[in-house]
This record gives structure tokens, sequence and C-alpha cells, in this order.
């Protein structure tokens, strides 16, 4: 009876699920290792792989690129053609072969082994020149392909996991931060996404500050002149003491008083919440609608008390965050 598409493809998912469950019980202190030479590699990680593996090896170099690992990926076939000129003895290599002995990865071997360049070798086959020839050895279970059961499939899933696994372990390691990533990452949507309220505040002379022994007269020119709808409050020894809005504004020139008799500490509000400089923008948009408020100051290296920047809901808005 002929298979739908959505049986095989069902198929094909559980092949790989079982691949990753096989792989999660194999993983041992080698990758302990692993990720040790990973971590205090004082050069470049570079990875290469013949056919399907050379593919997983390019995307598993870009991955540990952006989480902090200076990588690049060769071409097996490149590399008997001068490109071995680029790797130093500071580097490791990281092999992906499934079977360990490609015609093309044996030379790469050789020299690695005969410059004493760290070798990781990722690989299926215990008995191959790849396995017997690494310092570090990644041995994958031998897993049943999908689709005739020789297509690459799971096969190569567990390459990738393995390398996503190898990636993330060392940046934890590394204690690598979101506000790193985010340096690696400024183009595209999640560019957006990892902006800090740093990458888009008002700063310096355009930072809406204001005695707090003004009059409010004074400040209502002063808010309308720069254009936030919020003046923050300092005492004469520049720390931070309040923040007032248009609304404020509003609320007494609504009562007809005199604003020249009345200082602006008398109606600020007092304690105003304030982010680091280093806070994602969409956490700090989550914190105005929850506190239903327009703006947040900004503050550095804990001082809360001192006002370097504003973000205004306005500036993640137009940096298209949500």
């Amino acid at each position: 009876m002929k298979k739908n598409s959505k049986q095989i493809a069902k198929q094909v998912i559980d092949y790989e699920i079982t691949a990753l469950k096989l792989l999660k019980n194999s993983l041992n202190k080698e990758f302990d290792n692993a990720v040790d030479a990973i971590v205090n590699c004082q050069s470049k990680i570079i990875l290469c792989g013949v056919g399907k593996s050379g593919l997983i090896a390019s995307k598993i170099s870009a991955t540990l690129s952006s989480v902090g690992s200076p990588s690049f990926s060769l071409s097996a076939n490149d590399c008997l053609h001068g490109d071995l000129g680029s790797i130093t003895k500071k580097d490791v290599l990281i092999l992906i072969s499934n079977s360990g002995k490609s015609d093309e990865i044996i030379p790469i071997i050789k020299f690695a082994n005969r410059n004493k360049v760290k070798l990781i070798g990722i690989v299926s086959n215990k008995n191959s020149t790849l396995y017997k020839g690494s310092d570090i050895k990644i041995l994958l279970p031998n897993v049943k392909e999908a689709g005739l059961e020789i297509v690459p499939t799971s096969s190569t899933s567990i390459q990738l996991a393995i390398g996503d696994c190898l990636a993330i372990a060392a940046l934890k390691r590394k204690q690598f931060s979101k506000f790193d990533f985010s340096r690696f990452h400024p183009g595209g949507n999640l560019g957006k996404q990892l902006k800090t309220v740093g990458d888009i505040m008002v700063s310096g002379k355009k930072i809406p500050l204001i005695n707090e022994d003004v009059n409010m007269q004074k400040a209502v020119k002063i808010i309308t002149d720069k254009k936030l709808g919020v003046l923050i409050a300092e005492n004469k020894g520049r720390n931070t003491t309040g923040i007032i809005t248009d609304g404020n504004v509003r609320k007494l020139q609504q009562k007809n008083l005199n604003l020249n008799n009345i200082k602006i500490k008398k109606v600020m509000t007092r304690k105003p919440i304030t982010v680091d400089v280093d806070t994602l923008a969409a956490k700090a948009l989550r914190i105005m609608n929850e506190k239903k408020i327009t703006s947040l100051c900004v503050h550095k290296n804990n001082k809360k008390n001192k006002t370097i920047g504003l973000v205004h809901i306005h500036h993640i808005l137009d940096a298209n965050i949500e």
C-alpha cells in the first residue's frame, strides 16, 4: 500500500529521534575533553568534513563563532591544494566523518598528527583512521538512516546535534551572555530583539535633566523643548531624585496655580524606575507596559541614583522591538 507523505515524514522523524536518544546515551569523558579543548583554544576552532559532513562542519563553525569561539570551516578538497597552510599549532581542528576513512581526510589527519595540531574526531567507526588518529575521539553511535537506509539523514542529524552540544557547553563554560551574543548579531530580527537600552537611549546633553529646586514654570519650557514628555530631577550632588511628566504639568495647569511658586521637588515622583544600560530593550518595553509608564531612567554599574540616559517607549518602537 502506498504511504502518504505525512506517514513518511513521521517515520523519518522517528528514525532521527531514535538516533538522538542513542547519541544522548553515548556521551562520555571525551565530550568533556573536547569542550575543554574548545574553551582553552588560544587561536581558532577549524572544522572540516567531506560531502554532507562538510556542510555540517560549516554550520557548527558558524554556531561556534556566534557564541564566542572564533571558528571557520575548510573544504577537505581545498585542504589538499594549499588550505592546510591556514592551520597552526595553536588551533583546534575538528574533523567530521561518518565512516572516518574517506580518502580526502587521510592527508589532513596525517598533517595534524605531524604538526601537533590538536585533533578532535567526530566519527561513527571505531576502527577508522580518523578515530585512531584523533587526540580526542567523539564516537557517534551507528544509526539507521531514513530513505533506502543509505541517505545521510540520521547520521547527519546527530553530527549537527553534537556540534550544538559542544557550542552550548563551551558557551556556558565561558559565561557567554545575551549581551555578548548581541554584539555578534547586530542585524536582522535577532539583532533587533537583542538590542539593549544603551543602544537606543538618549544620552549626554539630550537627557532631559533639571535641578529639583527649579520652579515648574521653567520645567514646562524645558519639557516642551526636549520633546520627550518627561524631565529627570536631580539634586545639587547630581543624584537623581525624581521624575516629572507632562501629565504632572497638565494637572497643575488645570488647577490654575502659579507655577513660578512651585518647585519641582514638591510635585515630582520620587525614586523613578530605572534600568541598567545593558538591559535588553525588549525587557524595558515589558517593564513600561507593566508599570504603565512611557520612560525609564538608565543607570550603569548598579548606581541607580546616577542617570546616564533615558529610554522612551518611542525609541523602542522606532527600533521595531516588540
